[in-house]
């Protein structure tokens, strides 16, 4: 039915006034400025429930929502799940995210090309043997609206971690260990040409793959795991501005090429 509303985000088609598109932060605390960013007269609140906090934007006549997943893969496959149940078809995860490769200044933007599946939900959903891979018109958009507002981006593989802390190799934790399969492992990614560390989107990459549907990552840098642990609140305002930036105009990229 289309007014079912769905049991963990609290959304309906008839809800979402025919939007396809899905922006995704993990915080819910970003969900209404991403919406006012793109829709700053219009955007309206929809629902919150749990870590699922949902508003609704126009961006050149056309509707655009903003879904909050919280933090970590189960989570992000539960909003993939429902989102894509009422009609989303095309999804942008947008967050920040710790860069380990030397050179990238901060806060630039990551745009994931594919991403390494350290996570354990996607693995439900198809072999550790399937890539994590994004949708290459969904990227070159991001690409393209990096390049229109002159802010600096880089494009490459993401680690996405089931965990902040031993799965991103963090000893700053409460036992101070970290196992013994996650040791040496970020100095391996930077070996690899690993770009950053985050958290989604490896569950996501993939859900969208299986279930034939499109999805794009991209992040602003907030800290470098080379220099340090600990964001600036200066940079972490630019960061989430220019990605606010780029989000929008890549939407606006892709709703013109429809």
């Amino acid at each position: 039915m289309a007014d079912e509303i769905k049991y963990h985000i609290r959304l309906s088609r008839d809800m979402v006034e025919g939007a396809t598109y899905a922006i995704l932060p993990g915080d819910p605390g970003r969900v209404e400025k991403t919406a006012r960013h793109i829709d700053p007269e219009g955007a309206k609140f929809l629902a919150a429930n749990r870590e699922y906090t949902s508003w609704l934007a126009n961006l050149d006549g056309k509707k655009v929502l903003v879904c909050s997943t919280g933090i970590g893969g189960p989570s992000t496959s539960i909003a993939i799940e429902e989102l894509a149940s009422i009609g989303f078809k095309n999804f942008y995860r947008i967050g920040t995210t710790g860069v380990i490769q030397p050179g990238i200044k901060l806060p630039s933007i990551i745009i994931t090309t594919g991403s390494v599946r350290l996570d354990g939900a996607s693995t439900h959903y198809a072999p550790i043997e399937y890539p994590a891979v994004a949708d290459f018109e969904l990227t070159s958009a991001l690409v393209e609206a990096a390049k229109s507002i002159d802010v600096e981006y880089h494009v490459g593989i993401t680690a996405s971690s089931d965990t902040f802390y031993p799965g991103q190799e963090r000893y700053d934790t409460f036992s101070g260990y970290v196992p013994r399969r996650f040791q040496n492992t970020l100095q391996e990614w930077q070996k690899l040409h690993v770009l950053n560390y985050e958290m989604e989107s490896a569950t996501l990459l993939t859900i969208a793959s299986c279930f034939g549907l499109r999805a794009g990552m991209v992040a602003s840098a907030i800290v470098s795991r080379i220099a340090g642990e600990t964001p600036n609140d200066e940079e972490l305002k630019r960061a989430e501005e220019n990605l606010a930036k780029v989000i929008r105009k890549a939407l606006q990229i892709r709703l013109a090429q429809e």
